[in-house]
């Protein structure tokens, strides 16, 4: 009789997923990773314009369309003064993919992935699709992964590390002097440095700087998506940036498992890069009014929360049990040990809510806080 796979047997179910399937239609929903904001109007309107053409009738070319790609590049180049060769580009059905095929195509049976812990979700599961073994490494204090435990952490068996600024779950940024210290490390020790950037525009201090701006090697593949950005996240549309000989290695994956990203994504995120980036900034600044509320907020209630810096996440620290009753109570967050062993006694709040939703939650927390007291 059939069975199942060693690796899919490894792989479990988002916590994220599960608060969100247990989130009931008047719960208070702090639990998903969502912009609450639409996508920009002249993105909408170019993906209805390329099917009102019949442009997005027909499979695209496997790495994208040839304007995407070159949008993408200049945009690295804008922001990161990267010289970025659009076939050196792949666009993906969203991050998720590209952060699969940059596994897949580097990591062997058995080999180690070193994560952040806590972490997205996606990097330890991942790692186990592709038949490697996570190996996850705590983060400082302050939430930020410790360029001097990654290097710690590297054996012969190290196939990749994962590096995500600003980070999902805790919203904290790297360091310019970390992610020097990642490209320097990738560089040394022969490694890929998988750099998660999709949320690299949502930044309230410091300055985001990606490896590969440092990187003397081709050792550094960097992951990005239009979905927290531009609020696009289920048009599903991402990208990986590597060498050309990394990217023609990604690609034999991609055309199996994909074959291109959706042509009407494809167009909207043209639009979204090369249009105006007023919504962004709007919406930016909107995330940092609500972060500011809710630290405020969760520190009245007696709950210690390091500072995040960007994305739209915090992480409070948080006593055994304080999630479920918070769920119970009508307020879905999640807690932290989805994200890694390391998580246990935090929880991830999202304010990518409305500021009535975020008041109306830290009124709800601070009486379940005072329950347990």
């Amino acid at each position: 009789m059939t069975g199942f796979s060693d690796r899919v047997e490894r792989v479990s179910i988002s916590g994220i997923r599960e608060v969100f399937e247990a989130t009931g239609e008047d719960d208070i929903n702090l639990g998903i990773g969502q912009p609450d904001f639409p996508a920009p109007e002249h993105a909408r309107e170019a993906a209805a314009e390329a099917i009102r053409a019949g442009k997005a009738d027909a499979y695209t070319s496997n790495k994208g369309i040839r304007p995407l790609r070159e949008a993408i590049a200049e945009k690295h180049a804008r922001d990161h003064d990267l010289d970025v060769d659009p076939e050196d580009v792949i666009v993906t059905a969203g991050g998720s993919e590209a952060l699969h095929l940059a596994m897949e195509a580097h990591v062997n049976e058995g080999e180690e992935v070193i994560v952040p812990d806590p972490g997205f979700v996606s990097y330890q599961n991942l790692t186990h699709v592709a038949g490697g073994e996570p190996k996850p490494v705590p983060l400082r204090e302050d939430l930020t992964l410790d360029p001097a435990a990654v290097e710690e952490a590297i054996t012969e068996d190290t196939a990749a590390f994962v590096v995500n600024s600003p980070a999902n779950p805790t919203g904290a940024v790297q360091s310019v002097e970390d992610m020097r210290e990642f490209a320097r490390i990738a560089d040394e020790h022969d490694v890929l440095c998988i750099s998660d950037e999709v949320y690299e525009q949502i930044l309230f201090e410091g300055e985001h700087r990606s490896p590969m701006e440092f990187a003397e090697s081709d050792n550094v593949a960097l992951v990005n998506a239009t979905s927290k950005t531009y609020s696009m996240t289920g048009w599903r549309l991402g990208w990986v940036v590597a060498s050309n000989r990394r990217i023609e290695r990604m690609l034999r994956v991609h055309q199996y498992v994909q074959a291109c990203a959706s042509a009407p994504a494809q167009y909207a995120a043209e639009a979204a890069l090369t249009g105006p980036q007023d919504p962004v900034d709007e919406m930016v600044a909107a995330f940092e009014e609500r972060r500011d509320v809710l630290l405020d907020g969760l520190e009245d209630i007696g709950l210690e929360t390091p500072t995040p810096e960007g994305a739209f996440y915090v992480m409070p620290k948080v006593p055994d049990g304080f999630v479920d009753r918070a769920i119970e109570n009508g307020v879905a967050i999640v807690p932290g040990e989805a994200f890694g062993d390391h998580g246990r006694g935090y929880a991830r709040i999202s304010y990518a809510a409305d500021m009535e939703d975020i008041r109306e939650a830290l009124e709800i927390l601070g009486r379940t806080y005072a329950e347990m007291e």
